[in-house]
């Protein structure tokens, strides 16, 4: 990879670890340190990397930052404030409806939320989140499925909660 590669990749890429990098971590500031940390390490590994897999690298370079930025930090919390969101769609406004379901993503556990939003929110293919991940894609599957029963389970409990 030469330099243009590279320029051409943060151009490319940023964009979508940061977001990822954030709504796993919500902190803006520690998002930005790893997205950084992410592009640094593909720049002195350049010569190795593949230019077709630079985005797989550093979706998976900045997913192991963050999961050690969790463990060191130890900044994953789980919150049962829920704040009497109404989870009905039909009267729920889009904005409330959104918040709802994102709190209940942020009460999974790290490796299922960074599924969901890898598959639904970035919309990587199994395959790629296998390689990011460290799993196969059967284990993408199944922990997949997993995660969303979860999240179907709390949304139906928030549900039942401000009934």
């Amino acid at each position: 990879m030469n330099d243009i590669a590279y320029n051409n990749a943060v151009d490319q890429y940023a964009d979508g670890v940061y977001r990822f990098i954030v709504k796993n971590i919500r902190n803006e500031e520690d998002a930005r340190d790893i997205v950084q940390t992410a592009f640094e390490k593909l720049w002195v590994n350049r010569s190795s990397v593949e230019p077709l897999k630079v985005k797989s690298y550093l979706f998976t370079i900045a997913y192991h930052q963050m999961i050690d930025h969790i463990r060191k930090e130890k900044k994953y919390s789980i919150t049962d404030n829920f704040e009497g969101a109404i989870i009905d769609p039909i009267y729920q406004p889009q904005h409330q409806l959104k918040q709802t379901i994102l709190k209940a993503i942020n009460e999974l556990n790290p490796t299922q939320k960074s599924l969901i939003l890898l598959k639904d929110y970035e919309g990587y293919n199994y395959q790629e989140i296998g390689e990011i991940m460290n799993l196969s894609e059967s284990q993408v599957k199944v922990y997949l499925h997993r995660a969303r029963l979860q999240l179907k389970d709390k949304l139906i409990h928030l549900q039942k909660v401000s009934a």
